[in-house]
C-alpha cells in the first residue's frame, strides 16, 4: 500500500508523458514549446476560456465586477480578508494584463545593496536568459527599441518589431523629460500591432488594452500565443474548469503517481511522467503544501522549509498628475522611465521603475470623488496623465504562503517602503516642473478588481499580480527548492515553472522573465522526454 492509500481510480488513472498544471505566462508558454514533441501532453486549467464579449472592453464589466476575475477569499496573518482578483481562466493573468515585458537589468542577478537589506545574486546570471529573453520577445511580439535606456541590459538582438508610438500629449511630455536631462523610453510592449500597415493590425489602438481583456485578441497573452497554437497538436490534450486539488507521491516520496483534479464536482486522477506546476507563485505553493503526506510531512519538496518563503510582490502604486492641458490619448501605456532604477545622487539605494498606465476614464475614478473635489471625474480622466510606480521588494525568510484547511494565507510585511515613498515623492516634483502635475490624485483608496475605486495610490498586500519566490531555485537543496533547471530537489518528476522560483524581484514586471524561464526549462525537459 503507498503512502496516500491510492485507491482503484489512483492506480488506473489515465496516463501521459507530462502534465502541465496552469496556463498562463510560464503554462501557456510551455505548452506551446513542448506541443511539437509528439509526447501526450496534458494541460490542466482550473478556469474556462474567458468569454468574447462586448463586455471586454465595459470599464465597470472590467473593473468593477468579478466577471473576468475569481472571488476568491485570501486572508492576510491577522485573518483579515484579502481579494486578490485572480484571473483564473485559459491564459491567466496574462488575459487581463498590460502586455509591459520588460528584461531584468544586468545586476538584478547580482547581490546589490538595498535600504532594508540585500538583494541576492542568482544562481545564473543575465548572459544564461539572454538568448531566452530573446526567444520570448520574438514569440511574444515584443515592440520596443534600443539604446534610449541607460539601464538596459545587453542584447544580441534588436527588438524585432518597432517601438508603439507615442501619441501627441505623450510625445510632449518625453520631449519635456528629455528636456530635465532624463532617459525616457517606449514601453517594451507585447501586442499585434502594425502601426504601417494599419489594416492588417489586430490591435486597434484600442483605450482598453490595460486591465481589459482583449476582445480582438490583439494582446499577445498566454492563451493567444501559446495555448491556442498548442492545441492544434493532437498529442496535447486541454482540460478547462479542472482544479487539481493535491499530488500523490509513491511509496519512496520520490516521484509524483498522480494528480487529483476536481472537473465539475467529480474527483478523477491522472498520472504523468513529469508532473509541472505552473499555478503562479501563490498557488503552486499552495498545492505543494497542500499535498502533504507521511514522506513530505510539510509539503511537497519542502525538506528545506522553503516552500512559500520569500514571497514577494513589488511594492507597486500609482501616481495620477491632473493638467491644466487636456489628454487626448487614447493608447497612453508607452513611455518608461529607468533613471532612478539604481538609485540618484545623494541616495545609494535603488529605487525603482516608472511607466505610464493605459488611461484612466471617468467610470475608473468616479467612486473615489472626494478625492479629486471639486473636479468631476471627467474633467480629472480628460486632464490627467497616468503613472505606475514599481520598487523592488526584498526576499524576507517569513514572508510566505502558508495553508489552514482550505485557507490561503499571505503573511507578509513590506520593506523598501521608503525607496517607494522617495521615487514617489521626486516623480511628484518632476511632473509638476514639467506641466504635468498641477494637482495629484490623493492616495486614499487604491484600484483593487470588483472595488468601486481606481489607481490611487500604492497597492495593499492583495494586489499581487507580480508574485514571485516562493519556490526560488539554486544548487543547494538546503537553501533551495528548485535545482537549476526548475526541477524539485525532492522530487525527481516535478517542476515548478512559474514565478516561484525568482531568488528576488527586481522593480521591473516579471512577465517577460517567467517566460524566457519557461522556454529555458523546455529545452531540458524535451531533451529529457526524449532520452
Amino acid at each position: 500500500m503507498s503512502t496516500d492509500n491510492l485507491s482503484t481510480e489512483h492506480l488506473a488513472a489515465e496516463h501521459y508523458d507530462i502534465i502541465i498544471i496552469g496556463t498562463g505566462a510560464a503554462g501557456g508558454t510551455l505548452a506551446y514549446k513542448l506541443a511539437s514533441t509528439g509526447k501526450s501532453i496534458l494541460v490542466l486549467e482550473r478556469g474556462g476560456f474567458m468569454p468574447r464579449e462586448k463586455e471586454n472592453w465595459d470599464t465597470k464589466v472590467a473593473f468593477k465586477s468579478n466577471r473576468y476575475h475569481n472571488d476568491e477569499v485570501w486572508y492576510d496573518r491577522d485573518g483579515n480578508e484579502l481579494h486578490p482578483g485572480m484571473s483564473y481562466s485559459v491564459g491567466g493573468n496574462t488575459k487581463i494584463y498590460g502586455a509591459a515585458l520588460f528584461r531584468l537589468r544586468e545586476r538584478d542577478f547580482e547581490s546589490y545593496q538595498h535600504k532594508d537589506g540585500i538583494s541576492p545574486a542568482w544562481p545564473l546570471k543575465y548572459r544564461d536568459f539572454e538568448p531566452y529573453y530573446t526567444e520570448a520577445e520574438k514569440l511574444y511580439q515584443v515592440h520596443g527599441n534600443q539604446g534610449l535606456d541607460p539601464t538596459e541590459p545587453p542584447r544580441s538582438h534588436d527588438y524585432f518589431y518597432p517601438a508603439v508610438s507615442h501619441e501627441p500629449r505623450m510625445e510632449s511630455v518625453s520631449n519635456s523629460l528629455q528636456q530635465k536631462g532624463l532617459h525616457p523610453y517606449h514601453t517594451p510592449l507585447g501586442i499585434r500591432l502594425n502601426e504601417v500597415q494599419q489594416h492588417l493590425s489586430e490591435c486597434i489602438r484600442c483605450n482598453t488594452c490595460d486591465g481589459f481583456p482583449c476582445l480582438v485578441h490583439a494582446k499577445s497573452d498566454a492563451e493567444v500565443t501559446g495555448i491556442l497554437p498548442a492545441i492544434q497538436h493532437p498529442n496535447l490534450t486541454l482540460l478547462t474548469e479542472a482544479k487539481v486539488l493535491k499530488l500523490h507521491t509513491s511509496d519512496s516520496g520520490k516521484e509524483i503517481t498522480t494528480v487529483e483534479v476536481s472537473i465539475n464536482n467529480e474527483i478523477k486522477y491522472f498520472s504523468g511522467g513529469i508532473v509541472v506546476l505552473s499555478c503562479g507563485a501563490v498557488n503552486s505553493s499552495t498545492i505543494m503544501l497542500r499535498s502533504h503526506n507521511d514522506q513530505h510531512p510539510n509539503g511537497l519538496a519542502n525538506s528545506s522549509d522553503l516552500v512559500g518563503r520569500n514571497f514577494m510582490k513589488h511594492v507597486l502604486g500609482s501616481v495620477i498628475g491632473v493638467t491644466k492641458e487636456p489628454n487626448p490619448t487614447k493608447f497612453q501605456k508607452t513611455l518608461s522611465i529607468n533613471d532612478f532604477y539604481w538609485g540618484e545622487d545623494g541616495y545609494d539605494y535603488p529605487m525603482g521603475q516608472i511607466q505610464t498606465l493605459g488611461k484612466v476614464n471617468k467610470e475608473m475614478i468616479e467612486g473615489n470623488a472626494a478625492a479629486y473635489a471639486p473636479r468631476t471625474p471627467e474633467e480629472v480622466a480628460s486632464h490627467s496623465v497616468d503613472w505606475w510606480l514599481t520598487v523592488e521588494d526584498l526576499p524576507d525568510h517569513n514572508n510566505r504562503v502558508r495553508v489552514d484547511g482550505d485557507r490561503i494565507i499571505l503573511d507578509y510585511t513590506e520593506n523598501n517602503s521608503e525607496p517607494y515613498a522617495r521615487l514617489e515623492q521626486k516623480w511628484i516634483e518632476i511632473l509638476k516642473s514639467i506641466d504635468c502635475g498641477e494637482s495629484i490624485l490623493s492616495h486614499d483608496s487604491y484600484f483593487v478588481k470588483g472595488s468601486t475605486n481606481y489607481f490611487t495610490g500604492k497597492l495593499p498586500l492583495q494586489g499581487v499580480g507580480h508574485q514571485v519566490g516562493t519556490c526560488r531555485f539554486g544548487e543547494d537543496p538546503q537553501t533551495s527548492v528548485l535545482n537549476l533547471n526548475c526541477q524539485t530537489h525532492d522530487i525527481d518528476n516535478l517542476y515548478v515553472v512559474d514565478g516561484s522560483f525568482f531568488c528576488s524581484s527586481g522593480a521591473v514586471n516579471p512577465t517577460l522573465t517567467i517566460i524566457a524561464n519557461a522556454l529555458r526549462v523546455a529545452e531540458h525537459l524535451i531533451k529529457r522526454l526524449e532520452a
